[in-house]
């Protein structure tokens, strides 16, 4: 029984407690916090012997991609380029690695569990890499903030070139698992998940009208917008988890102006 149960265990995979940003208001000030792009990719944790999803399943990665990788723990985004996370997406949850990896980066934002404040902890990253070198990773760029007018501006630069937003983080602060108000996300519209409970087809064309959606609290609503005619084509499944935008809440707590933005499978 017990070999049974731990058969059981071995098939599914368990999400990672993580860092994750809440979402920056403009009451907040973060003058001297460091800013960096949002990159939109697929994050990948390594955990001192293989990269994981932020769900913890396992990445199939080419070995030289991960060559000269450390024994500590990294955290970072897979990435290529802005505007590009289906592809992005497609190379990285294939099980069978293409050569399209060869285009992938490892963009370093954290060293989990690592002592000391952000720069430390960085630090210990870019050391490693100076002495171990490996063409893919990137230690992500990150600009200390003067004050609100040049996050602003800032994130209007990113924005002009399809960056998906900005993340600003106090580096003064030990790591830590979970949301926190010291990592915060910063774009002109917020983003979240929903599961895929229903799916509306029109009658007349036989395509996609809308799909129900149920999110983190429970709320179930209907996403209709957002979606290519190949997409409304082929509507996303009950079960799979898909990304929206939207732009604040109604007074019963449904997301305004909700679009569909793409499918999770990571």
């Amino acid at each position: 029984m017990k070999h049974i149960i731990l058969l059981v265990l071995s098939i599914y995979s368990f999400a990672i407690e993580v860092q994750k940003p809440k979402v920056y208001n403009e009451d907040i000030d973060v003058t001297n916090w460091l800013m960096s792009e949002k990159l939109d990719g697929i994050r990948g944790y390594w955990n001192g012997k293989e990269l994981l999803t932020r769900q913890g399943k396992k990445i199939y990665v080419p070995k030289y991609f991960i060559q000269n990788f450390p024994i500590f723990e990294l955290d970072g985004e897979l990435w290529t380029k802005r505007a590009d996370f289906e592809n992005i997406q497609n190379i990285v949850m294939d099980k069978t690695p293409s050569k399209e990896w060869n285009n992938i980066t490892y963009n370093i934002f954290e060293i989990p569990n690592a002592k000391g404040n952000f720069f430390q902890r960085l630090k210990k990253a870019k050391v490693w890499f100076e002495k171990n070198p490996n063409k893919h990773i990137r230690i992500l760029k990150q600009i200390k903030v003067e004050n609100k007018e040049h996050l602003d501006k800032f994130l209007e630069e990113m924005i002009s070139k399809k960056a998906e937003g900005v993340i600003v983080k106090n580096p003064n602060k030990p790591y830590h698992t979970g949301r926190s108000s010291h990592v915060l996300k910063v774009k002109k519209s917020s983003d979240m998940e929903g599961k895929v409970i229903g799916i509306n087809i029109s009658k007349k064309t036989g395509v996609l009208k809308s799909l129900v959606l149920k999110i983190e609290n429970g709320l179930i609503f209907n996403l209709g917008t957002g979606f290519t005619k190949e997409e409304r084509k082929n509507a996303p499944k009950i079960g799979e988890v898909v990304r929206f935008k939207y732009f604040g809440f109604t007074k019963r707590g449904v997301p305004k102006f909700a679009s569909f933005l793409h499918i999770r499978k990571d």
